[in-house]
């Protein structure tokens, strides 16, 4: 009963951001892709229309996702920490401070200084920090700002495998077999 609610909300996310894609209308030579969108049939080409866009639009579905799994099925589950303006994390699973990220291209000294500033902030409080990115094209400056911050780093399949033994629930699998059931249509 919990997996079936936990996959209509996960569900209702993904289908949420399929009609904010499919409404959606807009460059530099990118042609990797990644499961969200494969799962949605974002191109290399449609996504270079808009990078930020769909990358920012992309990470908060991540986000999104991960954050609702943890919070169904980890009973240590707590929501963000804020600090003024700023969420240092999206949310915390026991003593992991984690943060979810699509992908870290800014290598600007202002957000290098934030993950160095954060990681040590949250280690002094006693958690460990969690980076969670999907992709594994990131920028090895900002990848060294947070191991330097004390950040514990995983890409790719790191993430899906650490969710999994944090949650019990395969999320690359439930995301591989939606696989063409909710891509984007656009007019």
């Amino acid at each position: 009963m919990i997996k079936d609610i936990l996959k209509i909300e996960l569900h209702k996310i993904l289908s949420q951001y399929r009609e904010s894609f499919s409404e959606k209308t807009y460059s530099d030579e990118n042609n990797d892709s990644d499961i969200l969108m494969n799962l949605f049939g974002i191109t290399p080409v449609l996504k270079r229309e808009n990078r930020q866009y769909w990358g920012r639009e992309l990470g908060m579905c991540w986000q999104l996702l991960i954050n609702k799994l943890c919070e169904i099925n980890c009973k240590n589950y707590k929501p963000a920490l804020k600090i003024d303006a700023d969420e240092p994390t999206d949310l915390f699973i026991g003593n992991d401070a984690i943060d979810t990220k699509y992908r870290i291209g800014s290598g600007d000294s202002g957000t290098l200084k934030k993950f160095k500033k954060y990681g040590a902030l949250l280690k002094g409080q006693g958690y460990q920090p969690v980076l969670l990115i999907l992709r594994e094209d990131n920028l090895p400056a900002a990848i060294t700002a947070c191991k330097v911050g004390g950040w514990k780093i995983y890409t790719g399949e790191e993430s899906f495998k650490y969710i999994k033994e944090k949650t019990g629930f395969d999320l690359r699998k439930y995301l591989d077999e939606l696989s063409g059931l909710v891509k984007i249509e656009r007019n």
